[in-house]
């Protein structure tokens, strides 16, 4: 077994606990731990309302779109799993008449999930709600698959596909190792009035712009924050990412236009980059592919290196 495959072995023994692969309840399924510290016992995944992109990938790789009776508005991949799925709202902004409506017998919901009022209401209707943490670290991203793998009744699967998912990690790892000077990237969350959104420390986007081998160029600040024409000059992006989406979008033109934008070498080189953003931000199985993209990308010189990048988790078979 290589180190890298030890130390993975390693974390999961030491992980297991902490994200919910508990023992079985008595005479019944799997009692499982979820974000908030709870221990949720799940007897039936006939029909399951998934609330998170990420989630809905997992379920579908695993085998279990049939079972899916509900989604939300950022689960959009595979669009033939999702296409004819009935659809709850925004992750953020969910109606408890429109879940529990769908007469789930398990939810299975990103932890940012909301509002607070329609959790409760949920958790009133006695349905098994399952919170899925959202930690952006390739760990954290193994123990998400792990995790609903488990409320499902699919260790094994979860197994298989959190494994193809660590090779992908390995395969980009070494991607990186050829990087000889890591860029300075800006994540552009929207452009509104001139002024930008912009992500910092503690974000998928931060974690996404280091996967690729890139310097998060806003270091000053958690989260998603407005900044202004001067720290964006000060910041000096050799390169801007964002998201593709269907209002708010950062386009192009609009960045090349931009007076403070033209001042930096991003500006300059004309480096702007725009992604689908499930694929970009999902922490999904897709990430280190997504990732392996931004890299060859930023540095075109990995062109032939990233080609060669065959993602695990594309093609393995994991379905249960």
């Amino acid at each position: 077994m290589t180190r890298p495959a030890l130390l993975r072995a390693a974390c999961a023994l030491l992980t297991a606990t902490a994200i919910g692969l508990s023992s079985q309840a008595h005479g019944g399924g799997p009692v499982v731990r979820d974000a908030h510290g709870r221990d949720v016992m799940i007897n039936d995944t006939s029909r399951i309302v998934s609330v998170g992109g990420a989630i809905t990938e997992v379920l579908v790789a695993l085998g279990f779109e049939r079972r899916i009776a509900g989604l939300d508005s950022t689960s959009t991949f595979p669009p033939e799993a999702v296409k004819d799925k009935p659809n709850v709202g925004y992750l953020r902004q969910l109606s408890a008449e429109g879940v529990i409506g769908l007469n789930p017998t398990l939810i299975l919901a990103m932890d940012s999930a909301g509002p607070k009022q329609t959790m409760q209401a949920i958790e009133a209707a006695k349905i098994p709600l399952v919170s899925i943490p959202e930690t952006f670290t390739e760990q954290g991203l193994l123990d998400k698959i792990r995790l609903i793998g488990h409320a499902m009744q699919a260790d094994t699967g979860a197994t298989c596909l959190a494994n193809a998912v660590a090779q992908d990690f390995d395969q980009l790892r070494l991607l990186r190792a050829k990087i000889t000077r890591p860029l300075r990237v800006m994540f552009v969350m929207s452009l509104v009035n001139g002024q930008a959104m912009a992500a910092g420390r503690n974000t998928a986007a931060n974690e996404i712009i280091e996967l690729s081998g890139g310097v998060n160029a806003i270091d000053g600040y958690d989260g998603y924050k407005t900044i202004n024409d001067e720290a964006i000059v000060a910041a000096k992006p050799d390169a801007v990412l964002t998201i593709r989406r269907s209002r708010d979008t950062f386009e192009a033109d609009a960045f090349y236009a931009h007076p403070a934008f033209a001042l930096t070498p991003a500006g300059a080189n004309r480096a702007f980059l725009a992604m689908d953003g499930l694929y970009l931000l999902g922490f999904g199985p897709r990430t280190p592919a997504a990732a392996r993209d931004v890299a060859a990308a930023l540095y075109p010189q990995l062109a032939p290196q990233a080609g060669s990048f065959s993602p695990k988790a594309a093609s393995a078979d994991c379905r249960s």
